[in-house]
């Protein structure tokens, strides 16, 4: 079983800075891709940073180059470090993992890849 809990959001002015964390309290996914999405109010959830069991990364245009995933498999937990933040950013992330691929470096978007979630932290950006 994994379990997702995502930390580390709250208000922020534009230009500002914040890191997600997600912990998984659950066995180990150290051998799965795991991602951050996103959902705006009244937006499909988008797909944000994705991060494979060898450290690949992958990106949205939107937050290429201001937003960076990492992992730590030691404590279990991904992290989301957004930089350069916009009020556009403003959204409820989430942490996702894909557990029915392991050792994997080919990096879903879609959030029908992702079998297990958190239940998410808000992030606003005031202009």
């Amino acid at each position: 079983q994994v379990q997702l809990v995502e930390s580390g959001g709250g208000l922020v002015q534009a230009g500002g800075s914040l890191r997600l964390s997600c912990a998984n309290s659950g066995r180990t996914i150290s051998r799965n891709a795991m991602a951050w999405f996103r959902r705006a109010p009244g937006k499909e959830r988008e797909f944000v940073a994705a991060i494979s069991w060898v450290f690949s990364t992958n990106y949205a245009d939107s937050v290429k180059d201001r937003f960076t995933i990492s992992r730590d498999n030691d404590k279990n937990t991904v992290y989301l470090q957004m930089n350069s933040l916009k009020p556009e950013d403003t959204a409820v992330y989430y942490c996702a993992a894909q557990t029915s691929v392991q050792f994997t470096s080919l990096l879903k978007t879609e959030p029908r890849e992702y079998d297990y979630w958190g239940q998410g932290t808000q992030v606003t950006v005031s202009s």
